[in-house]
């Protein structure tokens, strides 16, 4: 039987969302936005990277021609002169969210359809009732920041003054979330999970996707640094997903960074975390060695988002690009006969657009195995197209919300 690797790039889209606007992200492009700017010369960074957007492997897959279907544009240093090897296209999103479990459920064929809670922009942003209950359960004597941030703003900002007195750093975004940043040591990891257990239960009323520890290390504003011991906790997907299908048909699924998070740790039957992308490749390389028949390896790469697409760092998310393009024939090599691999994403997240949050885009569909012929697939109505084209590929029944494209 054939196995399947699903790699997600975190928040990298390809553009050209028909609904946009109703997210005020009319235009917005993280891929074809980040190869202008490199062909302006605003992608350079003395060090890192220079020139145009250099992804030869991607495109040679279909990549280039994956975002001019998408967006009706050539992307600048995406070139490849042949047909596309690869099967290409892209993949809209029907949920009704930008954010990081609506992408993953979806592409795991079970799209969002309802509405998430969020939290307003005025400081305080979390309703006081709320705080009131968290800290009596957890005996806290207040919070710190309570407000829309940056994770690393927050804590360069509150970080002494959390050591200090030793309240916890509770913020949020334009995602349906709560995070809570704590020091490793001065606080303690474990304490700082089970706070974000705590909170979990007192999400729950108010519809929140995501309650996140951010446990980090270090002594100074200059010095604090987030730590590779985040952990998501989620509500579950409100019907079965893909995992799930797979779980109950004697499939394993190998999940590869924070996808156990995300999907409230059902139906993944082993994690294997990394810090970094470098590290998460590594992890996914390692899982494809532990799979076996019909079984599925699904990793997400979590850096594009993070650590460049939120901070706007263009530069960096090209060298990012480009540096997992160049390791991309690592995981290629390691394919067995039958294998499927699929390159994808879960939203945008534009580092040339206003704010800092994710952007309404599609997503690259590309896709490669041994013996597979390069097609284009269209532009495909959901995410979940995806999830189900996985499933064909490892002979289970199809879902209700998508179809497959192979």
């Amino acid at each position: 039987m054939p196995r399947a690797i699903l790699c997600v790039l975190d928040s990298f889209g390809i553009g050209g969302a028909a609904d946009a606007e109703a997210f005020g992200d009319v235009g917005s492009d993280t891929l074809g936005h980040i190869a202008e700017y490199c062909a302006q010369g605003k992608g350079d960074r003395d060090g890192l990277r220079s020139g145009l957007l250099q992804l030869p492997n991607m495109d040679r897959l279909g990549l280039g021609a994956a975002g001019r279907l998408s967006t009706g544009k050539t992307i600048p240093g995406l070139d490849y002169a042949g047909d596309p090897q690869g099967l290409w296209g892209y993949a809209a999103e029907v949920s009704n969210g930008k954010d990081t479990p609506s992408g993953h459920w979806e592409i795991a064929g079970v799209p969002v359809r309802f509405d998430w809670g969020y939290f307003p922009a005025e400081i305080p942003a979390f309703p006081a009732d709320l705080i009131s209950k968290i800290s009596e359960a957890a005996g806290l004597d207040g919070i710190l920041g309570n407000k829309h941030a940056s994770g690393t703003e927050i804590i360069a900002e509150l970080g002494e003054a959390h050591v200090e007195t030793g309240k916890p750093i509770f913020y949020t975004s334009a995602d349906s979330v709560i995070q809570i940043a704590a020091h490793e040591e001065h606080f303690g990891l474990e304490r700082l999970l089970k706070l974000c257990e705590t909170t979990r239960e007192f999400a729950d009323p108010y519809n929140i996707g995501r309650v996140i520890a951010r446990p980090f290390l270090g002594e100074t504003s200059q010095t604090f640094e987030r730590t590779a011991n985040r952990r998501d906790y989620s509500v579950l997907p409100p019907e079965p997903t893909l995992l799930d299908r797979l779980s109950s048909n004697g499939r394993t699924v190998i999940g590869v960074g924070k996808i156990s998070d995300i999907f409230a740790h059902q139906g993944v039957a082993k994690v294997l975390k990394g810090a970094g992308n470098d590290q998460l490749f590594e992890k996914t390389l390692e899982a494809m060695e532990m799979v076996g028949d019909g079984d599925l390896v699904f990793s997400n790469f979590i850096d594009f988002d993070s650590l460049y697409g939120h901070r706007r760092d263009v530069p960096g998310y090209a060298a990012a690009l480009e540096h997992f393009d160049r390791r991309l024939p690592e995981m290629i090599d390691r394919m067995q006969p039958g294998d499927l691999l699929i390159l994808t994403a879960d939203h945008g997240c534009d580092p040339t657009w206003k704010g800092t949050d994710h952007t309404r885009e599609n997503v690259p569909v590309i896709a490669t195995g041994p013996g597979l012929a390069g097609r284009g697939v269209g532009g495909r109505k959901t995410y979940a197209d995806i999830g189900e084209s996985v499933a064909e590929h490892l002979g289970i029944a199809q879902g209700p919300h998508g179809a497959s494209f192979l």
